[in-house]
């Protein structure tokens, strides 16, 4: 009997969503970063093997919103409850429930979907400690199972796949075994370059940086792909701080980013990046749409 069916991820900004959904499908599909808030679009990785397969949503955290932009994130989040064969909330090593993460077991309580809760970044926890957080936890009386992982280690990922499956019902291949995620390359490449600004410059500036692809082809007579991409920021402050001194910044921005490209894509990479400013963008609905935020 194959299984299949659809199992979103939720929890927290930076709780490891993006790093656990990379570890399963053994790609780099989801950005990370330190940062939080940083998905924001659901994605979805597709898993399969010999006797399922499981379509995960990954989501952005969910978190209380101060603009357009985290309004939809949120949205896109809590939709994710919603005609889903499971639900994983996410946890971290904290040692006690924080209000996001109560806020989050509050909106799960409404959801008829079956819940499971992962705990993450078990490698920074001795015995007690994890025996301890699991503990609590179950005294929400809200979780199916509990499951102990490190997600950037590799850690009972395996045991996760398997318990995940129980959930499933008998079903067919939504999509071809060779696919990893729906994302089109166009977004993975944007989320690429979005990835290494979020490395290359500090806290004041990430969350209003979008990235727009203007052009992207392959030449005909060599294995090369040439990809044209504007950095948008919100302040003329921010995108002297993007480009750096003598275009430091964005130099090794590029650079970073044209490795994982040509690891990604298979081909030699030529990138040109632009930085342009759109004031308060986030707040702009028109904006956050035509940056990919959308619905739709």
């Amino acid at each position: 009997m194959f299984k299949s069916g659809f199992v979103s991820i939720v929890g927290r900004p930076n709780v490891g969503k993006s790093t656990l959904m990379n570890n399963v499908v053994g790609e780099k599909i989801a950005i990370m970063s330190d940062k939080p808030q940083t998905t924001r679009n659901t994605i979805q990785a597709v898993y399969t093997n010999n006797e399922c397969q499981i379509v995960f949503l990954d989501t952005p955290g969910i978190h209380k919103p101060k603009n357009k932009l985290g309004e939809f994130m949120v949205k896109s989040a809590t939709d994710a409850f919603k005609n889903v064969d499971l639900v994983l909330f996410v946890v971290d090593d904290s040692k006690k429930i924080g209000p996001g993460d109560k806020m989050i077991i509050e909106n799960l309580r409404n959801t008829k979907s079956p819940v499971v809760l992962v705990i993450n970044k078990m490698d920074k926890l001795d015995e007690s400690d994890l025996f301890d957080i699991m503990k609590m936890y179950g005294e929400e009386e809200l979780f199916k199972e509990i499951v102990p992982i490190s997600a950037l280690k590799g850690r009972n990922i395996k045991e996760l796949i398997k318990v995940t499956s129980k959930y499933l019902e008998e079903g067919p291949k939504y999509f071809p075994e060779y696919m990893i995620t729906d994302q089109p390359e166009r977004v993975l490449v944007s989320e690429l370059i979005r990835e290494k600004v979020l490395h290359y410059i500090n806290d004041e500036v990430p969350h209003g940086v979008a990235v727009e692809i203007e052009k992207m082809k392959s030449r005909d007579d060599k294995e090369i792909v040439d990809i044209s991409a504007v950095i948008y920021c919100e302040r003329d402050s921010h995108k002297g701080i993007i480009i750096g001194k003598n275009g430091r910044k964005l130099k090794g921005i590029g650079k970073s980013a044209r490795k994982d490209m040509e690891d990604l894509l298979g081909s030699k990479i030529n990138l040109q990046l632009w930085v342009k400013v759109k004031e308060n963008w986030r707040n702009l609905q028109n904006y956050v749409s035509n940056f990919g935020y959308t619905d739709k």
